[in-house]
């Protein structure tokens, strides 16, 4: 890989998401503009941004190494992300978006008329947004190392850097700009290079080799309990993402809600076919870079061992664009909502307070990034959704669609689910990957259900907390609007 062409490309997207990001900035004025862009984001331009910042490093990266480390078996991972998202249509989007909140805990302590719910899920939901920052953080460390061979902080750092300037300065509405630009930019890098490496292979009639000999079984799931376990995180994770959910609250109303969810299933369900011929082709015709002890850093370096020359270094260096495009998008939109949150319930939730919060959120999980080693990058970023899967998601569908949710049982079960799921992530990190038993590795199976049943067994239990205002609530949530006249 050309060092100087990879070292351009990064620049070039760095360069582009920052004029993209200012541009914004020329029609954002309003607190409204910064949190939900005002609420006038339409459904082609929602979906291509949700894209862009769903789609993080570890699909772009760590879904395409573990197919080849393990074939099939991390099928599960793709399925899983995009399923997740047909259980966000069914159950979420629509009502939530409903709730007139600009962040989650806005919408618990609405449903809920409880400060403390507020403060428990504002902590929450910035544990999770600084627990999935950093493999984006991480991805971004590996990719100029082995891209450029400047030391791994550079990446991190740059991130850093480059979403601070956008975020701060447009807030959400220059992000969804931003965002959707490098959705396509990402699908592009991803499909170019992967279609001119079948045409090369086809044309040279190269014969396949055997699979590589690795035995991932740390890195992906094998058995009936992982892949259960795995499914349960990465659906019911799916529905707590925080800068996926604040992102339903830019559209104009339920139905445009409703339109974006199904435009992203298509996006994201085209996206995924292509990490997935990756791992198939490198398996079946470069095996060796199985062994290189870097499954992540696979997608970066196909095309110069399958390619070669100069096409090689042009087509590494789209894929080295379309990766720093992953990386700045989802952290773009997990700064967006923390950002949102801690301004709120600390700096007032003013522009200033917003612009500022946003700074933190993301020096932050740099600190944090900066002094641990990059895991699987799937398989810590699946980690991350079983931990919301166990927290956020059982306050929001309770929340939604059952009336006797109260403000004790969603506190209780919101940390009954991050003990269980932290305490397994903690001792499992601590036995060594090797070690690591099954129920440990992939918590959610267990812990997602435990949330459940204490949420529900302590809102029995105290009932007459039940606030007055849930009728009125609930209807509201559950009331179909009507789609605006110029919607198209």
């Amino acid at each position: 890989m050309n060092a100087g062409v990879a070292l351009a490309a990064v620049a070039v997207v760095s360069l582009a998401t920052a004029v993209i990001g200012f541009y914004g900035l020329r029609i954002s004025r309003t607190t409204g503009d910064f949190y939900v862009a005002s609420r006038t984001v339409r459904p082609w331009w929602n979906a291509s941004a949700i894209g862009g910042e769903y789609l993080s490093a570890a699909s772009f990266l760590g879904v395409a190494g573990l197919i080849l480390l393990s074939g099939t078996d991390a099928l599960w991972f793709p399925v899983g992300y995009t399923a997740g998202y047909l259980m966000l249509l069914l159950f979420v989007a629509a009502p939530l978006r409903r709730s007139g909140a600009y962040t989650i805990p806005d919408f618990t302590e609405s449903r809920l008329s409880s400060r403390m719910v507020r403060r428990v899920t504002s902590l929450v939901v910035v544990m999770v947004g600084w627990l999935y920052i950093v493999p984006q953080l991480h991805g971004a460390a590996l990719t100029i190392r082995i891209a450029t061979g400047l030391p791994s902080w550079v990446g991190s750092v740059a991130v850093v850097v480059v979403v601070c300037l956008t975020v701060a300065a447009g807030g959400m509405r220059s992000i969804t700009f931003v965002q959707a630009f490098q959705y396509w930019l990402k699908l592009t890098a991803l499909a170019v290079p992967i279609l001119f490496i079948i045409f090369v292979l086809a044309g040279n009639g190269a014969a396949p080799q055997s699979p590589p000999a690795v035995n991932p079984t740390h890195l992906a799931p094998a058995g009936l309990y992982q892949n259960v376990s795995l499914l349960v995180a990465l659906l019911f994770g799916t529905l707590g993402l925080p800068h996926v959910l604040v992102r339903f609250y830019t559209n104009p109303d339920g139905h445009s809600a409703r339109r974006t969810t199904l435009i992203v299933l298509g996006l994201l369900s085209v996206f995924y076919l292509f990490p997935t011929a990756y791992g198939l082709v490198a398996r079946m015709y470069a095996p060796d870079l199985a062994r290189s002890g870097q499954p992540d850093a696979m997608v970066l370096r196909l095309p110069g061992e399958l390619v070669g020359g100069t096409p090689g270094d042009l087509l590494s260096a789209l894929v080295v664009a379309g990766a720093f495009a992953a990386f700045l998008s989802t952290t773009s939109g997990l700064v967006v909502s923390l950002a949102g949150v801690i301004s709120q319930d600390i700096l007032g939730g003013s522009v200033r307070g917003f612009r500022l919060a946003a700074v933190v959120s993301a020096v932050v999980p740099l600190g944090f990034a900066l002094m641990t080693g990059s895991l699987a990058l799937a398989g810590s970023v699946g980690l991350v959704f079983a931990f919301t899967a166990s927290t956020v998601c059982p306050v929001l569908l309770l929340g939604i669609w059952w009336r006797g949710l109260t403000d004790v049982g969603a506190i209780a079960g919101m940390l009954t689910g991050g003990v269980l799921c932290g305490g397994a992530m903690i001792a499992g990190s601590v036995s060594g990957s090797g070690l690591t038993p099954a129920w440990l590795a992939q918590p959610a199976a267990w812990s997602v259900p435990a949330a459940f049943a204490v949420m529900v067994i302590v809102s029995r239990a105290t009932a007459h907390r039940i606030p007055a205002t849930m009728p009125r609530i609930m209807t509201r949530l559950h009331t179909p609007e009507r789609p605006l006249a110029t919607e198209r």
